[in-house]
């Protein structure tokens, strides 16, 4: 009896760290100071809104209200992530953070940040 398998189409991006084709996806509307620059790729978006991708942003600081989930791996750059009514947390490369629909608080990027991301 012959055994059939499906083919399952995947995004593969090699060393996301250093992908130079980003898109400019234009001033990040969370900024609080200076003007910060974001760029980015697209690996998966349903159409629930839910997606996958790489984003960067130049440096400064921002204030999110999340009305999704969203799971970070930072690739390169630091920032502070600060909760309303909470402690700072530094997050570096190698770092990995779940953030809650409903988080809401600051970000402070200390230099140029990457990062692998999935809202949901």
């Amino acid at each position: 009896m012959s055994q059939k398998t499906a083919s399952i189409s995947a995004t593969l991006i090699h060393d996301a760290k250093n992908v130079d084709e980003l898109d400019d996806w234009g001033p990040c509307p969370e900024a609080t100071g200076h003007q910060m620059d974001t760029r980015g790729r697209y690996l998966w978006k349903s159409t629930d809104g839910a997606e996958a991708g790489i984003w960067e942003s130049t440096e400064g600081p921002s204030r999110w209200v999340l009305e999704t989930n969203e799971f970070v791996h930072v690739l390169s750059g630091s920032m502070t992530m600060t909760p309303d009514g909470g402690e700072p947390t530094h997050i570096g490369p190698g770092d990995t953070v779940f953030v809650p629909r409903g988080w809401s608080g600051t970000w402070h990027l200390h230099e140029t940040l990457r990062k692998l991301y999935v809202t949901f």
